[in-house]
């Protein structure tokens, strides 16, 4: 086994600090997502006292190592390596080292690489040890104006715009607020969409925080699809929060949806109506769809 440093150092504003040696195991280490002054002491002594960091694009992390003076050995991590790269990582574990995991903005696991790593560390009974710190999902709940104390993370909204449209119709039913990701290349049309499925639902859009150019956009889908189609570009990843339903299911009887349900299907194939009764009464599609086939099958 090779020898293991006590400690190593890192830098800040040229002032040398020492990190403390580390058991052997797994660190999940956030890292800032725009500004690198958002990165924890407790972060800059993971990443200078591993054995070796692993994060999603090694021409990305070193910006933030030079930064604080941090050496490590840095290997890729990432959706098109993760078996073959997980293997070497659980190995290193084994071995006795300690081995940093980091995102190239943010937090390991949230919207991007890791959890098949965890979830086989966690198996063999290995150290897991996930840091705090930076995610774009919390300032963003923060600064939208909607509700706090319940929401739903759904991560990065799908591609093919049937499966966007399907996830959109459960969420207008959803009675705690909703916290969505996005590309620049993809949020005019999801905005669209948003129009089409929640309707003057209240929400959020947030973009480049913690940049130099941070903005939040509030108001309804229709609004601030407006604002954004007038500016030649739009840059930034986007974090959407939609504020809950101002419909309560508990207040309908079974009575009110089965009628509802009834109208629906006089016109309408099971999938449709099921989307219909769900925008119209604020109930998840998949509970009313349930409902429908149930009825089918007793048929």
């Amino acid at each position: 086994m090779d020898a293991k440093p006590a400690s190593r150092t890192f830098f800040i504003e040229q002032h040398s600090f020492t990190a403390p040696a580390l058991e052997a195991g797994l660190y999940l280490v956030p890292t800032p997502i725009g500004n690198l002054g958002d990165v924890t002491l407790r972060s800059l002594q993971v990443l200078a006292a591993a054995d070796i960091l692993y994060c999603e694009d090694t021409r990305v992390t070193p910006k933030l190592l030079e930064r604080f003076g941090i050496k490590v050995k840095l290997r890729p991590y990432h959706d098109h390596n993760a078996d073959e790269a997980g293997k070497a990582i659980i190995a290193d574990i084994e071995s006795g080292k300690a081995v940093a995991l980091a995102s190239d903005a943010g937090t390991p696991l949230l919207s991007d690489p890791g959890f098949p790593l965890v979830r086989d560390c966690i198996a063999l009974g290995l150290k897991v040890e996930a840091l705090p710190g930076a995610s774009a999902l919390l300032p963003a709940l923060q600064l939208s104006g909607l509700p706090t104390d319940r929401f739903s993370f759904l991560g990065f909204l799908p591609q093919k715009r049937n499966d966007r449209l399907k996830l959109l119709s459960d969420v207008a039913g959803r009675s705690e607020t909703v916290v969505l990701y996005e590309s620049p290349y993809r949020i005019v049309e999801a905005l669209e969409d948003m129009v089409q499925e929640l309707g003057t639902r209240p929400l959020s859009v947030s973009r480049e925080l913690t940049k130099l150019h941070e903005e939040s956009l509030r108001g309804t889908a229709a609004s601030i699809l407006d604002q954004l189609r007038t500016r030649p570009s739009i840059k930034g990843e986007f974090v959407i929060v939609i504020g809950p339903a101002t419909k309560q299911p508990r207040e309908l009887s079974e009575a009110d949806i089965d009628k509802a349900i009834d109208e629906a299907l006089q016109d309408l194939p099971s999938g449709k109506a099921a989307s219909q009764v769900s925008k119209a009464l604020g109930l998840p599609r998949d509970d009313i769809y349930a409902r429908i086939l149930k009825r089918k099958g007793r048929a």
